[in-house]
């Protein structure tokens, strides 16, 4: 087995491991050549979905990470994956449970987009994306780690905190990861999606808040969508009534409800009776004529006057339907490729648990001032002092995040014999 050499450095993938997610070891090659361990040093932990599930008919098979392949050349074209038993000792170390060969070449491949180069069929490769998630892992420090970090340096004899439950600690990590992402944090979230016929979307199951929303062209352009505002809105109650108005119950008492009139007629409405954008076919000329509803010449070139703004643009609107939990579109959309970008709160899965190394600092501030401002009988001075400090290192991780590049801001203004008017 390969025995890596200890070092300070913060890496501790190589090249291979990085790029191709694949760590190779050498077998035994005398002796008991059965229940061999191979201990990786990836920063992915290998997840095994079951204790049978190295066999390719197990149902939890498709939950593995990773796979084991084996060749007694290490040869191209020589490999074949491991489906004998084999067993996780820990988070980084695999048991083999049966002999692969003496001086066998073995191989440990994690999920990478394109299958890896050791399986010699489809089935044999290792799809997945473990690697991918791990790339630009060093931006990044785990919650975990910052919560253990914390501990060490902050808390004990002689040090502001003498002692603290490990549990205090998480829970105001966990606080602070999640103002830390509305605001400071880079945690803005995008998917793809196709609006539907029905003009909703489900709302992601992480979604805090909307950042923007966007469809995408023929050439990939993002042209922005805008919030309906005091367009429309999508009703919370929609209670069905009877003749005279009043709601009607069903026999258990409770409100029945129907579905939203309101979203009906905006799903079906003619968006270019508000937008002012005619679609007839006049020639260029034409365009310049103002048009009423029924497509009457109104006015003259340059006399389209009292168009509102905030409805001058034809990409479309969308509106939050906070009661079904869904987006809601304008009737021009179906079909349209969008880009929906929104705001988690940077606890709702594992990869989203990471701290941005340049906001590490002011996540121990605020933990700091978290615990010492919640206790009983702490000098003023000191609770002051410690929010000064979070705010002061709050505010410079906003302006290390902030991501400005003195080359960008050249690029936008070199229009500069344009006038700017103020």
């Amino acid at each position: 087995m390969a025995i890596q050499p200890t070092s300070n450095g913060l890496i501790t993938e190589n090249a291979q491991q990085y790029y191709q997610g694949s760590q190779g070891f050498r077998g035994k090659a005398t002796g008991d050549l059965t229940g061999q361990t191979f201990i990786t040093d990836f920063d992915s932990n290998l997840i095994l979905g079951s204790s049978t599930s190295w066999n390719p008919t197990d149902v939890n098979y498709g939950l593995n990470n990773f796979k084991v392949y084996t060749s007694s050349t290490g040869l191209a074209g020589s490999w074949s994956e491991w489906i004998t038993e084999m067993e996780l000792t820990n988070d980084k170390a695999i048991k083999l449970t049966a002999s692969p060969g003496a001086n066998a070449f073995i191989v440990v491949q994690l999920g990478i987009l394109d299958g890896g180069k050791y399986g010699a069929t489809e089935a044999e490769k290792a799809y997945g994306q473990t690697v991918e998630d791990n790339y630009g892992s060093y931006e990044y420090v785990k919650l975990n780690d910052v919560i253990a970090n914390f501990i060490v340096g902050y808390v004990g004899q002689s040090k502001l905190i003498s002692q603290v439950k490990r549990t205090d600690v998480i829970f105001h990590a966990k606080r602070a990861m999640q103002e830390f992402s509305y605001d400071t944090l880079k945690s803005i979230k995008s998917a793809e999606l196709t609006v539907p016929s029905s003009l909703t979307l489900v709302l992601p199951q992480d979604y805090t808040n909307y950042v923007k929303i966007s469809w995408i062209d023929a050439l990939g352009v993002k042209h922005p969508l805008y919030p309906t505002n005091n367009l429309t809105t999508s009703p919370y109650y929609t209670q069905t009534q009877d003749a005279s108005g009043i709601p009607t119950q069903d026999s258990y008492g409770n409100d029945t409800e129907g579905t939203s009139i309101t979203q009906e007629r905006w799903h079906n409405a003619n968006t270019n009776l508000i937008d002012g954008n005619f679609t007839n076919d006049f020639t260029n000329d034409l365009w310049a004529y103002n048009w009423d509803n029924l497509g009457n010449i109104i006015g003259g070139y340059g006399q389209r006057y009292g168009l509102d703004p905030q409805l001058s643009q034809v990409n479309g609107w969308f509106n939050m339907n906070e009661r079904e939990g869904k987006i809601s579109f304008s009737s021009g959309m179906v079909g349209k490729l969008i880009i929906l970008e929104y705001i988690s709160d940077g606890l709702a899965y594992d990869l989203d648990s990471r701290v941005p190394k340049l906001a590490e600092d002011a996540m121990y501030a605020y933990i700091l001032y978290a615990i010492i401002s919640t206790r009983i009988n702490q000098p003023e001075y000191v609770v002051q002092r410690l929010r000064k400090d979070k705010s002061s290192k709050l505010r410079n991780a906003k302006i290390r995040l902030s991501n400005i590049k003195l080359d960008e801001i050249v690029q936008v203004m070199r229009g500069k014999s344009k006038w700017i008017k103020s």
